[in-house]
């Protein structure tokens, strides 16, 4: 994002973007304000296949919607082809999104970015070696999905690289990537603060970790986001 921008994009995402892409054929789940970088705005949005990704994502960057608001989106961004395309890690490791509604919220609290009402919403990235990918995904739902959850953790959902070529070209994504992806939500960043430092006392998270390490190519990465208003996720 360009400095200071962030908050005009998601005005115009959440007021303008949504209903234009989920008719196009795709369900936005998910937009954040990164906790650490202010410039940085996170979004996850699904598709039924790669096909129907090309098909939906064609009908809404061709369509009105778009047209109308792609000058005044574009001026806030610097870049916008940090993406990975992924799949889930297992069957049923997706988003479990039945039931999930965008409530309508005063303008007063969506210009603010009042987080009080929103879950703290954590992605990991971890960069896997080549074929690594089956057994951390297998030891991930084995072994620690119960420990994070024990230790204050609700996970929401497991994704690996999709490796398929891209469907829709004209929007890029990033290449040779192999990565898994946890995605956790917790009821403040104090509390995710917490079980960080409850999983660094305890023994068996601490086995479970130097296990893994032969699976990591470089270091995780952490986001760690505040949902806006209209996400799906987080609220």
């Amino acid at each position: 994002m360009k400095p200071g921008r962030r908050d005009t994009l998601i005005d115009i995402f959440d007021g303008h973007l949504i209903d234009g892409q989920e008719a196009a054929g795709m369900t936005i789940i998910g937009q954040f304000r990164d906790l650490d970088r202010p410039d940085m705005f996170v979004w996850l949005r699904g598709f039924d296949g790669m096909e129907a990704r090309k098909n939906a994502l064609t009908a809404f960057y061709e369509g009105p919607v778009w047209a109308a608001w792609r000058d005044a989106a574009n001026a806030t961004m610097i870049s916008s082809d940090d993406v990975l395309l992924l799949k889930p890690a297992w069957p049923g490791a997706g988003f479990q999104l039945t039931g999930s509604q965008r409530t309508a919220v005063p303008a007063s609290e969506k210009r603010s970015g009042d987080n009080r009402l929103s879950d703290s919403v954590v992605i990991k990235i971890h960069h896997l070696r080549p074929g690594a990918e089956a057994d951390f995904a297998s030891r991930f739902e084995t072994d620690a999905i119960a420990t994070l959850a024990e230790f204050g953790a609700r996970p929401l959902a497991a994704f690996v690289t999709e490796h398929a070529e891209n469907s829709f070209p004209r929007l890029p994504v990033r290449s040779g990537e192999n990565v898994f992806i946890s995605v956790t939500a917790f009821d403040s960043a104090d509390a995710h603060a917490r079980h960080e430092a409850a999983l660094a006392s305890f023994p068996e998270w601490q086995a479970l970790e130097r296990e893994a390490q032969s699976c990591l190519a470089r270091s995780t990465k952490t986001l760690r986001l505040s949902a806006t208003s209209q996400s799906l996720l987080g609220r």
